[in-house]
C-alpha cells in the first residue's frame, strides 16, 4: 500500500467504528425509530451509507456489490431492487427500512469495508487520476470517486449518531 491508500484505509476504517457505535445496543424498533414522518431512522441511515460504499467501490474496481455476490440483498429482505441504495427515497421508503438488526447491519457494513480495504490494498498512487465517471464536468477521477464516499458516509454515520441521540430523550 501507498501512503494515500493508506489513509483511505483510516478513513474508511473510521467509518466503520462510526456505524458499529451508531447502532450498538439497539433493537430493531429503536434501528427503525424517526424523529418524525419526514426523518431518517438509524437502520435507514446506516443502511444507505452502506450501500452508497459498496455501489461506487464495485464500481471502480469492477466488481459485483457484496450485496449481491454475498446475498444480503436477500438476507435484508427489504421492498427495493436489488441495484437500490435508497438514493432519492421518499418517506415511505425510508419507513420500510424496518426490522433490522444491529448485527445485521454492521456484519453488512463490515463485508463492504473489506471489500473496500482488499480493493485499495491494489491502488497506486498513479491510479488516483484515472477518470471513473465522465458523467460529471470535469470528469470524476478515482481520488476524487473515493473522498466523496468517505465524505458522503462520514456525513451519515454522524446523523445516525444524531438520531440515535434522540432516541433517549
Amino acid at each position: 500500500m501507498t501512503a494515500s491508500t493508506d489513509l483511505l484505509v483510516d478513513a474508511f476504517g473510521r467509518i466503520r467504528e462510526a456505524v458499529e457505535e451508531a447502532v450498538d445496543g439497539l433493537g430493531p424498533d429503536e434501528i427503525a425509530s424517526r424523529p418524525a414522518e419526514e426523518t431518517n431512522s438509524v437502520g435507514w441511515l446506516v443502511w444507505h451509507l452502506t450501500r452508497i460504499q459498496d455501489d461506487h467501490v464495485a464500481g471502480v474496481a469492477g466488481t459485483e456489490q457484496v450485496w449481491t455476490a454475498d446475498g444480503w440483498y436477500e438476507r435484508f429482505g427489504l421492498p427495493f431492487a436489488a441495484d437500490d441504495t435508497g438514493y432519492g427515497h421518499s418517506p415511505e421508503d425510508v419507513a420500510a427500512v424496518r426490522d433490522l438488526s444491529a448485527e445485521l447491519l454492521t456484519d453488512y457494513h463490515e463485508a463492504v469495508h473489506d471489500a473496500t480495504v482488499q480493493y485499495l490494498a491494489g491502488v497506486e498512487d498513479k491510479d488516483f487520476k484515472r477518470v471513473v465517471d465522465r458523467a460529471w464536468s470535469p470528469p470524476v477521477t478515482l481520488g476524487v470517486r473515493l473522498v466523496s464516499v468517505i465524505s458522503d458516509d462520514l456525513q451519515h454515520a454522524g446523523q445516525a449518531a444524531y438520531v440515535r441521540g434522540l432516541l433517549g430523550r
